[in-house]
């Protein structure tokens, strides 16, 4: 499936708000896991039934709601008429291919956005799109499978740690927003190495296994430069908006998130930038290291111009050429030939051609 436009072709033509799946089933069964808390209780477990949780969304306490799978339609189906969510937010959750934004609506901030991962073994990032659904006590979010960046913020919030459980929901949407941004900056962190490793193995040995690495790289920084720049734009409208979800404790710490995106923007244009030089670099040391070869090979061109004019002269089939029939002719001619291959291998040193 392409990395950069994902839709699917039952999509075309429908109705807005159809829950259509578009995108890799990654689960065989979907799971929902609820951790309620307050400063003082704690309740986390893994809920057999969406019905269990729907009361949940009208207590003074602080919800969260993960659930992981997005091809069961029904069970999204669900959640959206228990939480009374917009059919287009519905929508956007299934599909998979959606864009980082934010959308408001009343009573609740919906987001979405990349979580990703980088294999080592692959040089390759994937990626998994995450939705987010803020209310006035809850938060909702939508994975494609089980396994996330955001176990140190559950750790937080089972051992208390920190003030995640004495303020509001919009600090933990803070936090999961946060914790995604310091995974891209690691993970550009880990190509960057990769990329900085590069420049000495260019200028050293141009081969074509840095040519396709270059490639690589460059794919992959194109992939994160997409998606990231989406999510900076998402976050500074988020760090502006003016909306009774986000409480003004919690909009120093968006504007401190702004920043980090901003950041990793900066450092993806950097490394693009490097491997546009690198591939320049590249092609400089190919074309220079074939300027080498062109050289000493015209070199033994000219040298062998004028002792292929003697060879040949002598190799005619006339019976009367001078010297022919001289007893020294043969070794006079090759001495002959000798003094004018050092003289001209004399005479390109001098130039400096070689």
């Amino acid at each position: 499936m392409a990395r950069f436009l994902k839709k699917n072709e039952k999509t075309i033509g429908q109705v807005p708000g159809d829950l259509i799946f578009n995108g890799e089933q990654k689960i065989e069964i979907p799971t929902i896991q609820m951790i309620d808390y307050n400063q003082s209780d704690l309740t986390d477990i893994n809920v057999d039934s969406i019905n269990d949780v729907f009361h949940y969304k009208d207590t003074s306490t602080a919800t969260w709601i993960n659930i992981n799978g997005l091809h069961n339609i029904d069970l999204i189906r669900k959640i959206g008429q228990g939480f009374n969510l917009h059919s287009l937010v519905l929508e956007d959750i299934v599909n998979t291919g959606q864009r980082p934004h934010m959308e408001e609506y009343d009573g609740y901030l919906f987001f979405v956005l990349k979580m990703m991962s980088y294999d080592n073994k692959t040089c390759k990032i994937h990626s998994e799109q995450l939705s987010i659904i803020l209310g006035k006590t809850f938060l909702l979010t939508f994975q494609e499978k089980i396994g996330d960046v955001f176990d140190p913020i559950r750790e937080r919030i089972r051992k208390q740690k920190g003030r995640i459980r004495k303020v509001g929901i919009d600090y933990l949407a803070y936090s999961l927003l946060d914790t995604i941004v310091d995974n891209y900056l690691f993970i550009i962190e880990r190509l960057g190495e990769q990329i900085e490793e590069l420049e000495s193995t260019i200028l050293e040995n141009p081969n074509q296994e840095v040519l396709y690495k270059i490639n690589d790289y460059k794919r992959e920084m194109n992939y994160l430069s997409k998606t990231i720049r989406a999510a900076n734009e998402f976050i500074l409208r988020l760090s502006r908006l003016d909306s009774d979800l986000i409480q003004e404790t919690t909009q120093p710490f968006l504007k401190d998130l702004l920043d980090l995106s901003s950041q990793a923007v900066e450092v993806i244009d950097t490394y693009r930038v490097m491997l546009s030089d690198y591939l320049n670099i590249y092609n400089s040391q190919i074309n220079n290291r074939l300027n080498e070869i062109m050289k000493v090979l015209t070199i033994f061109s000219a040298i062998f111009i004028p002792i292929t004019f003697i060879a040949g002269i002598y190799g005619t089939n006339f019976y009367f050429i001078p010297e022919l029939r001289f007893k020294f002719g043969f070794y006079i001619m090759l001495g002959i030939m000798a003094i004018i291959v050092f003289f001209m291998l004399r005479f390109f040193r001098k130039k400096k051609w070689f």
